[in-house]
């Protein structure tokens, strides 16, 4: 197995399928909320103020937390996931509202992804006002996702981005909630167990490390402002992400040095770099393209580092392989 789509998770087969239903969506309300920005990492409307809306969930890391039977941070990866693609477009998250699935309710189940929720939403600074929870007989196991909303401080698309711009990478803490599917199936199909020792932890340990929460974006869109001309939360398609932005020639020369996990992955799969970096974050969890005049302040002040530049053309470039 040396892809994600023969894991079962083929990304472009989604993509076409999302532009399917999308064909379907005509209607819009023309008296009040304008669309301004849709189909980004976070949609975003006009109703006086800019409002970012975003809906995500933590995918089958989820059955990850089965088998470990720890669901404790689980709840911070949903949190993660969405007040991430929020900041992505320049907003800071407000609020959120979560979605639980079940066939199977369970008290104590149920209060440890509360406190993943409530960790997750004391690092962003976000509150949870709601949500809702189904007992479905169709659903085998656990799902969990959510809605989150913010206000954009200031709309940043892509759409500045220009030849010469410098790509800054910030360290992801894992593998975040994204590549699971294929992870969790080679581990399955080499007959190794999520309680076996991998560097220091249980491997199901690894896998459940809670995605990192960029907080900072906020103070460098407060700080540097039009300097920032795009983000990239990196997700599912990896560096693939960055082609949401703008139709440019994104260049990766010096990626940052991928975790352990990845490298275990990598090995077990027998899978090339160009797959790796179209399906994981690879070790770069969130991405800023800035104004070349910042670049080495914003690397010097926080916890990031200058990854590559654009220049003109079209695609993603790791080491000079086109990953597109």
């Amino acid at each position: 197995m040396k892809s994600y789509a023969e894991a079962g998770v083929d990304i472009e087969k989604e993509e076409r399928a999302v532009k399917s239903l999308l064909k379907s969506l005509e209607y819009k309300r023309k008296d009040f909320g304008k669309p301004v920005l849709v189909n980004h990492f976070a949609s975003v409307i006009d109703i006086g103020v800019k409002l970012a809306i975003t809906t995500d969930g933590v995918g089958t890391k989820i059955k990850v937390a089965e088998i470990m039977n720890d669901f404790t941070t689980i709840g911070i990866d949903c949190v993660a996931m969405n007040v991430n693609d929020l900041m992505a477009v320049g907003a800071e998250p407000i609020a959120i509202v979560d979605y639980i699935a079940t066939n199977n309710p369970d008290e104590r189940i149920m209060a440890e992804i509360g406190k993943g929720l409530n960790e997750g939403c004391k690092i962003a600074n976000i509150n949870l006002i709601g949500g809702e929870t189904a007992t479905l007989d169709f659903v085998k196991g656990w799902d969990l996702s959510a809605t989150a909303i913010g206000i954009v401080k200031e709309l940043i698309t892509g759409d500045k981005i220009r030849e010469g711009d410098v790509i800054i990478a910030f360290p992801s803490s894992g593998i975040h909630s994204n590549g699971l599917t294929l992870a969790r199936k080679l581990i399955e199909r080499n007959g190794i167990s999520y309680f076996d020792k991998f560097d220091g932890k249980r491997i199901g340990e690894v896998l459940l490390t809670p995605t990192r929460i960029y907080t900072e974006i906020l103070e460098i869109i407060e700080r540097y402002g039009d300097k920032i001309h795009g983000m990239a939360h990196i997700t599912g398609g990896g560096l693939l992400n960055l082609k949401r932005l703008k139709i440019i020639r994104f260049v990766i020369e010096n990626p940052l040095k991928p975790h352990k996990i990845f490298n275990f992955i990598q090995e077990l799969g027998e899978i090339d770099d160009r797959e790796m970096y179209r399906t994981f974050n690879m070790g770069m969890g969130f991405m800023l393209i800035v104004d070349e005049e910042i670049a080495k302040e914003v690397e010097k002040c926080y916890d990031a580092r200058i990854v590559g530049y654009v220049e003109e053309g079209s695609g993603v470039y790791l080491k000079g392989i086109r990953i597109d």
